[in-house]
């Protein structure tokens, strides 16, 4: 299939729709600052997700779930800013939408007015359905997010791979049709057999992004940190990692440190 032309000034919802129409894979990648926003825009990233995987590798948690509200928004300024192309997604927080659609309405209107995101993603299907329906009765665009969810980590208590049994997978199925009847635009299926994944993908007319879902889906995305190799504690089957980032990075810090320790930086030409 032909890709789309690269004169596209501003990916929008409507044009993730239009490359799933027309068979062009959709690349996606995290980001939670201006500077690393800005590189990844420039080179054409058709879409950025400040996740609430900002919890796990800007600030250190062992889960998501500790993200507030304010700092999603904090890094979702960092990165609007920095972007001119891509569509810009923000997810939603643990327990800003969970149970209780009028607080999810206002969760959302608080990330679309203070970011200039361009939508906000959350997780669930079926439990979560009246706040999606909110959030869209508003005009904010919702990407969902079947599978693997971080967010109830707790309740399933693992990371392993999702919906392998049947039921499961059923009801998987399930969630994803009810997401796209409600009207999200796009759902990130994260950590599911590659053949359910590929199913949800034919069937649904929204682009379907996975991570760790195979190749039979619309889209990729990965975390930042680790394609980048500057994660190094997590190596999961599914993550390609582009660079080795933390070696490079750990070698100029030493670099750095020895220069100075002998008294070589700065030199005569870096004096004024």
């Amino acid at each position: 299939m032909a890709a789309l032309p690269n004169i596209i000034t501003k990916v929008t919802t409507h044009v993730l729709q239009e490359m799933k129409n027309k068979g062009e894979k959709i690349a996606m990648l995290t980001a939670y600052d201006y500077s690393i926003a800005k590189i990844i825009d420039r080179a054409n990233i058709d879409a950025i997700l400040v996740g609430d995987s900002a919890s796990n590798v800007m600030a250190g948690h062992r889960t998501t779930l500790p993200i507030t509200l304010n700092e999603m928004i904090y890094h979702g300024v960092s990165v609007v800013r920095a972007v001119s192309r891509a569509l810009v997604i923000v997810d939603l927080p643990f327990g800003t939408y969970q149970g209780n659609s009028k607080e999810a309405l206002n969760s959302s209107i608080r990330i679309m007015k203070e970011t200039g995101a361009d939508a906000v993603k959350l997780e669930g299907g079926q439990e979560v359905i009246e706040s999606v329906n909110r959030i869209l009765s508003a005009g904010i665009p919702v990407m969902g997010h079947l599978g693997l969810t971080p967010q109830s980590i707790n309740k399933f208590g693992t990371y392993v791979v999702r919906a392998t049994q049947k039921d499961e997978a059923d009801r998987l199925i399930e969630d994803a049709h009810l997401l796209e009847k409600a009207g999200c635009f796009s759902i990130v299926l994260e950590k599911v057999p590659s053949q359910l994944a590929t199913r949800v993908a034919s069937e649904l007319k929204i682009p379907i992004i996975g991570i760790g879902a195979g190749s039979g889906v619309d889209g990729q995305i990965l975390v930042l940190h680790d394609m980048l190799g500057i994660t190094q504690d997590f190596s999961p089957r599914f993550l390609r990692r582009y660079h080795n980032l933390y070696e490079e990075i750990y070698g100029a810090v030493g670099n750095y440190i020895h220069d100075i320790k002998i008294r070589d930086f700065p030199n005569e030409k870096e004096q004024y």
